[in-house]
């Protein structure tokens, strides 16, 4: 297959991907002040995008890592893999990215991004293909530490916050200014995903034009490059994510503003400086870690852990299964322009049939709000007394029922 032809498609699967990201990690940014009502869905998706579109243009220190690091180069011939290879990662990366949308499952963009590019490399050039120093430092550390530190810091975030907001006589009129706090911090979460996240599928596009001989190597990202991963990632957002929305939003623990303006600040703080260290960072991994480490800090908090288990086994199973389909996917590739052709079909069909799927139990602005309005009812945060109030009243309850009941039979 003509080398320009396979560029173009690697080009627009990449944005595609990139699209995918936006709404795969809309709930970074949003989930919480969706689910405190200090902004509504639509209005947040909207800034969302906006900023994610800007936030795209301040640095390309995570492009560079992934278009000149995680591949090792071959000083004779380029890098080691070739637009084919790459295309087959890609496949792998988007499969994963919706499957884990249509379960809901905040699972990590970049880890499956990561995982079939790899997997790719592997199968296509090679074990030595990788540069794995790289892929430790910058991507598999991060992965661990950042999800940590983001809860810790949130945890104690949100335990000074109530703190200094302690009520008084059952009320605290000051953390209703917490609510529209949470605009401003969540409107930073957005903006550092886009200096972490577009740049991922920047990094990729470089990767490619760098391994079909059509910019240097080591040569920085186009603005063209730039300003098309901005756009796809912004529009990907705009479209709204609502499925890990609400997984996030109320799924994890029920948020409230003083709780949600914590972890948010902790998210964007975690991955603006990883941003700047050139850390390919999972932005979802470090929003899922915020709100448990929030959660955790709230007195009468609750934390779902059978979600957080849930969440963990996407993280955990995120790049080696992205891995596996981009092996696959690059095994069939070697069969030349066949072999090209059997992989876009296959891969179109497994999109579509994710999507039809999808379309069985829609998700929207309305159904997501429904559902974290009725969990944040079903779940209330009471006073101890309260609870034991409650408690001995729904003990009275069942015993009157199970009278009856005994009556009835007699």
């Amino acid at each position: 297959m003509d080398l320009t032809l396979i560029v173009v498609l690697v080009i627009a699967l990449a944005l595609f991907f990139d699209f995918t990201n936006g709404f795969h990690d809309t709930a970074n940014a949003m989930a919480t002040p969706i689910a405190t009502g200090a902004i509504t869905p639509k209005k947040a998706v909207a800034l969302a995008a906006i900023l994610n579109l800007v936030g795209a243009f301040l640095s390309t220190e995570v492009a560079k890592t992934i278009s000149g690091g995680i591949i090792n180069e071959d000083p004779s011939t380029g890098v080691a893999i070739g637009p084919a290879m790459i295309f087959a990662g890609l496949m792998g990366a988007v499969i994963w990215n919706l499957l884990t949308w249509l379960l809901g499952l905040p699972s990590s963009s970049s880890h499956a991004l990561f995982g079939g590019l790899v997997g790719a490399a592997i199968i296509g050039a090679g074990v030595a293909s990788v540069n794995y120093s790289v892929l430790l430092s910058k991507v598999l550390l991060p992965a661990i530490c950042a999800p940590v530190i983001a809860g810790v810091s949130a945890y104690l975030c949100t335990k000074l916050a109530y703190a200094i907001t302690k009520r008084q006589n059952g009320a605290s009129p000051k953390r209703g200014g917490f609510r529209y706090g949470q605009i401003f911090s969540s409107s930073l979460v957005a903006l550092s995903h886009g200096t972490n996240d577009a740049q991922k599928t920047m990094g990729i596009i470089t990767l490619t034009l760098v391994a079909s001989g059509l910019q240097d190597s080591g040569s920085p990202v186009h603005l063209w490059v730039v300003a098309a991963c901005a756009l796809a990632i912004a529009l990907g957002t705009y479209t709204g994510g609502w499925r890990i929305i609400q997984t996030m939003g109320s799924g994890l623990t029920d948020v409230k503003p003083a709780q949600g303006f914590a972890a948010e600040v902790s998210t964007a703080s975690a991955i603006l400086a990883s941003s700047h260290l050139g850390f390919a960072l999972s932005t979802t991994q470090v929003a899922s870690g915020s709100v448990i480490g929030s959660g955790m800090g709230r007195k009468g908090g609750e934390v779902r852990w059978g979600t957080a288990g849930r969440i963990a086994l996407g993280w955990l199973f995120t790049l080696p299964a992205a891995a596996i389909v981009g092996g696959i996917a690059a095994w069939i590739v070697h069969f030349g322009t066949p072999g090209l052709i059997i992989v876009t079909v296959l891969g179109v069909g497994a999109m579509l049939t994710i999507w039809f799927a999808s379309r069985k139990q829609p998700h929207g602005a309305e159904t997501t709000m429904s559902d974290i309005d009725n969990s944040g009812a079903a779940v209330n945060i009471l006073t101890k007394k309260q609870r034991r109030a409650k408690a001995k009243a729904d003990a009275t309850q069942a015993k009157l029922a199970a009278a009856n009941k005994e009556a009835d039979n007699s």
